[in-house]
């Protein structure tokens, strides 16, 4: 799945381990979800669009 993930945190200037504790989850799992290694959990996806203040649809792509 592509996201939008990277840029939105280059935006912020955050780092992938400073995201990850916005998140409550692994630098690991930043970079897996960044690079389309693995989708997102929904109540993950729900926590990053509302970090973000975005919609999931907005952050996250399922069209091959």
């Amino acid at each position: 799945m592509k996201n939008r993930l990277k840029v939105l945190r280059a935006e912020r200037d955050w780092s992938q381990a400073e995201l990850a504790g916005h998140l409550d989850v692994s630098r690991q799992a930043v970079n897996a979800i960044e690079t389309g290694k693995h989708d997102p959990s929904l109540p993950l996806a729900f926590r990053i669009a509302r970090l973000f203040d975005m919609r999931i649809e907005e952050i996250f792509d399922d069209q091959i």
